[in-house]
């Protein structure tokens, strides 16, 4: 069986996302936001409904690869036809410009002759509703305008409008530029505005990949990770989304086929760790701004994901298309907003807790405000002794998750710290006894005979999520306690080298049959936290083999043939492949602040 891969190209710029097939077509691309309908969705709609943006070869027996210029988001296909060659460069601008961050929604293609006299054809169908639109479309002296959606889409470009409109093969002698913008329309020159946006992109991702701290191992992946996961944070309010993706199947046939274009408060502390852990914070800084703007009523639970400007209702909708090879229902929108996910308020709590306690915050506002910190242990107070949906959002099963209380603890840990640094003894205080009885609680799912703890206090099985108990350092690194805790977990879940499945039991569609890609992740460094740093580097090495061709990552991995599935590409995994470096790299050999 031939092992299944993602083989597209992801670019943006904090403003908007677009994936790229080898053969250069636009896969996937939303606006005027991450989580709006998709504008061109051949991934998951497929030609009919999905519509076309190419610039494809006229032969059938091409050739195609894909590279990004190095350390950029700026994506290169180039096209071999027999004796005739093409590249295409794909990107979406950013750069400062006036003391601020230009991140407008517009995608520039440049496309340039290498070889021979290659013929192309270049199609633009932009459509609307999740394929239910066709756009109207009007033809002007160097643009076409589809109208139709919130705001026009304009298709600037120096080649021929007959070609395009009449999707006519022509010969590419000369270099071409196409600029699709959303909105505000180009009114500059064609070529120097695309060359000049161009440069200035480029520039601006190496002195960003540049100004990242990374160790000797593992570089490679590791900037092609947070060059990824800097372009998966909207911002415009701060929010960071799971992946930029919708109803990519967790494995054929599976059903498990989710929205993940929203912010997950889980999701994103381990981004912003992931961040810190390279020398990036401001992504931080933009996060405490989406969070302080989040509705947190007395009375009312944090919801475990919300929208991208806040929005609290996620309804999940079915829609009539084929789905991604066929694998449906295809959806928008996430009914676990609705879950009880009590690990969220302390993964907030540890989100920030470097605002308070980094002197080189101390001139952040929340540096000298314990208003959240209070809100958010109230909110730990008042639901520490109830079960919950964990982290994997099981959908008709509540438990009381050791995961959920792990980061309970965790999070009134970081209270506590915080509280002390502004001498506010009664948070402190407070934080410390709501830790010790979230203790408790962790304590009560430890299973003696297999000397490790379990999922939960309910069911004792394996599950991986508490492998984030040696990472955080709940379990003493150097500890007895924490190597048969690893022990038993890789008796339970561990295939290969380094693939970890979440957990070997029945949940809501039956017993998962592929890995998560994150859980791998977290194994190799829980190995490095306990001193088995050959073992680690053996898992970690296995795993990054699973990314495509540019070192992109899926959310899970099937175990037998290596297929890539799920979302894609998955911050999650993105994430762990720079926390579990990072650990190899033993740049955090101590679990930070919390130490």
């Amino acid at each position: 069986m031939k092992k299944h891969s993602y083989d597209f190209g992801l670019i943006g710029n904090c403003s908007f996302l677009a994936l790229i097939g080898k053969d250069t077509n636009f896969e996937w691309m939303c606006l005027p936001r991450f989580d709006s309908s998709f504008v061109f969705g051949s991934l998951i709609a497929g030609e009919e409904k999905g519509g076309e943006f190419s610039v494809k070869p006229c032969g059938t027996n091409y050739s195609s690869k894909q590279k990004y210029i190095e350390n950029t988001n700026v994506l290169c296909t180039t096209i071999r036809d027999g004796d005739h060659e093409y590249k295409v460069t794909d990107f979406a601008p950013r750069f400062m410009q006036l003391d601020r961050y230009y991140r407008p929604r517009m995608v520039i293609r440049k496309i340039e002759p290498i070889t021979g006299n290659p013929r192309i054809q270049v199609v633009c169908k932009p459509k609307g509703s999740y394929g239910k639109e066709d756009l109207e479309v009007e033809t002007g002296s160097s643009h076409i305008r589809y109208s139709g959606l919130e705001e026009n889409l304009r298709l600037t470009t120096s080649i021929p409008l007959s070609y395009l409109a009449e999707e006519k093969q022509f010969v590419l002698r000369e270099t071409h530029y196409m600029i699709l913008t959303y909105g505000v329309p180009l009114e500059g020159p064609i070529s120097e505005t695309a060359e000049s946006f161009l440069n200035k992109t480029i520039t601006y991702w190496q002195r960003w990949v540049k100004s990242t701290s990374i160790g000797n191992l593992y570089q490679a992946q590791v900037i092609r990770s947070a060059l990824t996961l800097k372009i998966c944070q909207y911002e415009d309010t701060g929010a960071i989304i799971a992946s930029p993706t919708t109803s990519l199947p967790e494995y054929p046939g599976s059903t498990r086929n989710w929205d993940y274009r929203f912010c997950w408060m889980r999701d994103t502390y381990y981004t912003l760790q992931a961040f810190n852990s390279v020398g990036h914070f401001e992504e931080m800084e933009k996060y405490f701004s989406f969070i302080s703007n989040l509705p947190l009523p007395d009375g009312k639970r944090l919801q475990p994901l919300y929208g991208i400007t806040g929005e609290s209702k996620l309804t999940e909708i079915e829609h009539d298309l084929p789905g991604y090879l066929g694998n449906q229902p295809v959806r928008s929108g996430n009914d676990a907003y609705t879950h009880v996910q009590n690990d969220v308020y302390g993964q907030i709590l540890m989100a920030v807790l470097p605002l308070y306690v980094d002197n080189r915050f101390g001139d952040h506002p929340s540096a000298h405000s314990l208003d959240l910190v209070d809100t958010l242990l109230k909110k730990i107070e008042a639901t520490i002794d109830e079960t919950d949906a964990g982290i994997w959002e099981f959908r008709n099963r509540s438990q009381r998750h050791a995961y959920s209380n792990l980061f309970q603890w965790a999070g009134c840990k970081a209270a506590a710290l915080m509280a002390r640094k502004l001498e506010d003894q009664e948070i402190e205080k407070k934080a410390e006894n709501l830790a010790e009885r979230a203790q408790n609680h962790i304590e009560s799912t430890y299973l003696k005979d297999q000397k490790a703890y379990g999922a939960a206090r309910e069911y004792g099985y394996m599950d991986a999520s508490t492998l984030q108990l040696i990472i955080l350092g709940y379990i003493p690194h150097d500890s007895d306690a924490a190597k048969d805790h690893l022990k038993a977990l890789e008796k339970e879940l561990r295939v290969n080298d380094g693939l970890f499945f979440r957990y070997r039991v029945e949940d809501d569609f039956g017993e998962p049959d592929s890995t998560f890609l994150i859980c791998g992740f977290w194994y190799a460094e829980a190995l490095a936290c306990v001193g088995r740093i050959e073992d680690a580097r053996k898992a970690f090495e296995e795993l990054i083999t699973y990314s495509n061709s540019l070192g992109l990552l899926s959310e899970d991995v099937d175990s037998k043939d290596g297929s890539m599935w799920g979302n894609f590409p998955q911050a999650y995994s993105h994430v762990g492949l720079i926390n579990a470096a990072a650990r190899i790299n033993n740049r955090l050999d101590k679990p930070g602040f919390l130490a």
